[in-house]
């Protein structure tokens, strides 16, 4: 029902999406804002976020868009001091920024692997340095970290699966280190979803059906599906969920 976050102040990192798309960011911040929670949407792009704030004003939610690069430490800092400031508390944060290099081993560069790791990992301890101060402050709150189904299947582009690896093994850690002070972690492990940042890269039709019967439900995923789940995740409902990682990929791990 509606006003499972009612209350809550959320940063939402990747909060634009690909044109007038609905990304996992764009899907998770509109679904958090239409449960109750004040959002402040994150992204590199201003316009991608003040889109965003505009379909959430439309609908008479709460959003401010905050331009930042959450590979820089100042950035993450100032995104969390906005956030309380405007106000007043942070009880939310998801980490959802994350990128996808295809290479191999053998044929990734240092300077890929080191931005890899840094888009997909780095940004989410520095967002989260910040962020747990401000949650604790606050009588707790949760982090959810945007993951992949790739760092469990045992297959696919290593440098991507190892960077979603260390997400999830942060994930856990944080949840260890912190559960004491009200602050529970998980993440979400998206499957083969069609979302604008697929579509971008020009996806001949015959792939896209491929993907769909992948799954054991043979239904195609979108941004909405990973966007449920976050709202769980990060509602009361999971009071007594932490340190999970949430595959939602329409049964691609079973099949």
């Amino acid at each position: 029902m509606p006003g499972r976050l009612k209350g809550k102040i959320a940063v939402v990192t990747g909060a634009g999406s690909q044109n007038e798309g609905i990304g996992n960011g764009r899907a998770i911040a509109l679904s958090f804002a239409r449960e109750g929670a004040r959002v402040l949407l994150v992204d590199r792009r201003p316009e991608a976020a003040r889109l965003t704030s505009d379909m959430i004003d439309a609908e008479g939610g709460t959003a401010e868009p905050f331009a930042a690069d959450v590979t820089r430490e100042d950035d993450c800092r100032a995104m969390v001091e906005v956030a309380v400031s405007r106000w007043g508390r942070l009880d939310i944060l998801v980490n959802n920024v994350g990128i996808g290099i295809a290479r191999r081993i053998p044929e990734i560069t240092l300077e890929e692997w080191e931005l890899q790791m840094r888009v997909n990992v780095t940004s989410m301890v520095l967002a989260s340095k910040y962020a747990i101060p401000a949650i604790a402050a606050a009588g707790g709150g949760v982090i959810l970290n945007i993951s992949s189904i790739a760092s469990l299947r045992g297959r696919g582009l290593a440098p991507y699966a190892a960077s979603k690896g260390a997400v999830e093994a942060l994930t856990r850690a944080m949840a260890a280190d912190h559960g004491r002070e009200g602050i529970r972690v998980n993440a979400i492990a998206p499957g083969p979803a069609y979302t604008p940042m697929v579509s971008a890269r020009g996806m001949p039709d015959s792939v896209r059906e491929a993907r769909r019967k992948s799954t054991a439900l043979g239904i195609e995923g979108t941004a909405w599906d990973i966007a449920g789940a976050a709202v769980y995740l990060c509602s009361d409902e999971a009071r007594w969920v932490t340190g999970v990682v949430l595959p939602v990929d329409g049964g691609v791990l079973v099949n």
